[in-house]
């Protein structure tokens, strides 16, 4: 469980941690000695009034056992809120799966969720979010003789639904600058992550940071680029659906290959484009299976 993995560190930043879900004390006992999770409060909701106050009971659950339950439009609002497996009275009870988080004065500052309940931002996801990054994996480390580089990722393991992310750190070498979004428009190619992935996987946009305008003069051209260090943020969501599960059930470890596709300039010569290979290795994690209340 990454939360108790992440304890500490969420600590260190002044930050408490706590899991509610509706399932008895019982269960959740279970769950954390079969997890080892000594850390993180993992507290019952066996009658879901805490999350009724938050406002996320899930309401979908009862509609699944109800005398609508066989309507196309309910059984589609099933597999997306509730279960792939379809509803059953035992999950009626269930909250719409997130995260908020919460001040010292008991105020929701920030809360993340999303559409399908199988798909979860990691925590180290939401402390980036925020703006207060927790340490990532570091990976490969290398240098071009336009720009050195460092790849990480939020998350040594993945499992089902994970929504993590990579980040290349790159500084381009002295009097050297990489095209930024919209200089494509001038014809020239934009520095960006491209990643071979599995089916069962998909990538969001790159999130860029701010770019500088750059004026060369002999072409009387103004273009976005970057010529200080920069960091880009890929984030990728693992499929949630039965058969992306299957898929994943049957690998240890993911080896996700890519490239960093760019075009580098100095003050008088721009290089030809460069694809500069990647690689990240990430372990799968099953789907921890708890007993039915």
């Amino acid at each position: 469980m990454e939360l108790q993995d992440r304890y500490q560190e969420l600590a260190d930043q002044g930050l408490g941690v706590a899991a509610i879900s509706y399932d008895s004390e019982q269960i959740l006992a279970t769950f954390a000695e079969r997890r080892n999770i000594a850390d993180v409060p993992l507290l019952s909701d066996d009658d879901s009034s805490a999350i009724r106050a938050f406002g996320i009971y899930n309401t979908v659950a009862a509609e699944g056992v109800g005398p609508n339950k066989d309507d196309p439009d309910v059984k589609d609002d099933v597999y997306t809120y509730v279960s792939i497996f379809g509803a059953s009275e035992n999950i009626v009870g269930t909250p719409f799966p997130g995260t908020f988080i919460v001040d010292r004065d008991g105020r929701v500052t920030a809360r993340f969720f999303e559409e399908f309940y199988r798909e979860r931002n990691t925590a180290t996801n939401v402390m980036l979010k925020l703006g207060t990054p927790i340490s990532s994996i570091a990976g490969l480390n290398g240098e071009t003789p336009h720009l050195d580089i460092s790849a990480s990722q939020s998350n040594p393991a993945i499992t089902v639904g994970s929504r993590f992310h990579l980040a290349l750190d790159i500084t381009p070498k002295t009097n050297m600058h990489l095209y930024a979004p919209g200089a494509n428009e001038l014809g020239y190619r934009v520095v960006g992550v491209e990643l071979d992935m599995p089916d069962f996987m998909r990538a969001l946009p790159t999130e860029y940071p701010p770019s500088e305008d750059y004026y060369f003069e002999p072409l009387d051209e103004t273009a976005p680029v970057y010529q200080k260090p920069f960091q880009l943020i890929q984030e990728i969501v693992v499929g949630g659906s039965a058969e992306d599960a299957e898929n994943l059930s049957k690998i240890d470890v993911l080896t996700l290959n890519g490239r960093l596709n760019y075009q580098a300039c100095d003050d008088k010569i721009c290089f030809e484009p460069v694809s500069l290979p990647l690689t990240w290795s990430l372990t799968v994690d099953a789907l921890d299976r708890i007993p039915a209340k």
